[in-house]
């Protein structure tokens, strides 16, 4: 079976022991709710195309799977088109064994031309996944990820070139650390952009070194602007070394506040990551004290998953996907709750999130 017909059973897979086991899930997972969220239905559902930024080298032309594959390219910006799976009461989707489908990808010039049409102060939640990991399968997992906390804004995926192999993960690491100036420039754009409202990201894995890398980046040259525009930051099961962690949030000011992490101490891949670093320890599988003397609010999933490796909860736990929605919904944008109106604009009405004097203070580079 090939790498990609592999990762999508394991999601498949996942899927399905969410949907059999949310009950056991909960019951062990100590400080996260007792009761699964009900959550309302997400943009995706009604509207299903994922807003795609990648530097992965294009295959086919992208016009045909694999759409975009392993080797390092130039930045592309692109929707992706998308089937819903069947959401009937007696369906296969029902108990989580039919899934999304990719059916094709539509290139644009840049991040601007996402939002065409769009009403001004859209939220955008920015998904960065981690290692081992297919272009197609990176999408899915966005979908799955913003479908699963019924996010209401516009959803973007930010691919970098993994390899897509279990053994390459000396690869897919320094393909990260290649990336992060392509989604510094990413994010860089949506900040400046005057249609987006606050800007969510949840990065996973290694996909978590390369976002903060690009984070800490921007805020060099924004600053206090970047802060004003980002509503939450999750870190999912970070595989990242915790001095460069440490360092890196001491770099961000006051983005550090507006972080999640979720870890859990018996993260079996993380792990393994650990012995490749010299057994350096992953921020993933860090003491909960350790990392909330950072300033940053830490989830222990250490008793949350059912399953050997503990490394995708954020996709297949109940729970999990509660907080990462919480952490979005109680944020905070330029110091207005996230549940309130955003600056700018009356409640219930259109929002402009950037002033005139702000607007003029954040072009694109």
């Amino acid at each position: 079976m090939g790498s990609n017909e592999t990762a999508l059973s394991r999601r498949t897979l996942l899927r399905a022991m969410s949907s059999a086991g949310a009950a056991l899930a909960l019951g062990g997972c100590a400080g996260l709710g007792t009761e699964a969220p009900a959550f309302d239905a997400s943009a995706l559902a009604a509207q299903p195309s994922l807003m795609v930024a990648t530097n992965r080298r294009a295959v086919n032309g992208a016009q045909a799977q694999p759409w975009f594959g392993s080797e390092r390219g130039s930045t592309t910006i692109a929707r992706a088109r998308l089937a819903a799976p069947d959401g009937g009461r007696f369906s296969l989707a029902a108990v989580g064994l039919s899934d999304w489908s990719l059916t094709g990808v539509e290139r644009v010039p840049q991040v601007e031309d996402l939002f065409r049409g769009m009403p001004t102060g859209r939220d955008v939640l920015v998904y960065i996944h981690g290692y081992n990991t297919t272009f197609e399968t990176a999408v899915l997992d966005a979908v799955h990820l913003s479908d699963g906390i019924s996010f209401r804004g516009s959803t973007m995926l930010f691919s970098w070139p993994s390899r897509a192999k279990l053994l390459d993960y000396g690869y897919d690491r320094e393909s990260a650390m290649w990336s992060r100036d392509s989604l510094e420039r990413v994010l860089d754009q949506l900040i400046v952009s005057p249609t987006v409202g606050r800007i969510n990201i949840v990065a996973h894995s290694i996909g978590t070194m390369l976002t903060l890398e690009a984070l800490r980046q921007v805020y060099a040259r924004r600053g206090d602007d970047l802060v004003s525009r980002i509503g939450a930051v999750v870190f999912a099961s970070p595989d990242i070394d915790m001095d460069v962690f440490t360092s890196s949030v001491g770099r961000i000011g006051g983005l550090a506040p507006k972080i999640t992490v979720v870890t859990a101490t018996n993260d079996r891949a993380l792990a393994v990551s650990r012995l490749i670093a010299g057994g350096v320890t992953r921020v993933g599988a860090a003491e909960k004290a350790q990392l909330e003397r950072l300033g940053i609010r830490v989830i222990d999933a250490s008793d949350s998953g059912f399953g050997v490796i503990n490394h995708d909860l954020f996709l297949s736990n109940e729970a999990i996907r509660g907080v990462i929605r919480r952490a979005i919904e109680t944020g905070t944008y330029a110091g207005v709750p996230m549940s309130g109106p955003l600056p700018g604009g009356p409640a219930g009405g259109p929002v402009d999130p950037l002033s005139p004097a702000a607007a003029a203070s954040l072009q694109p580079y």
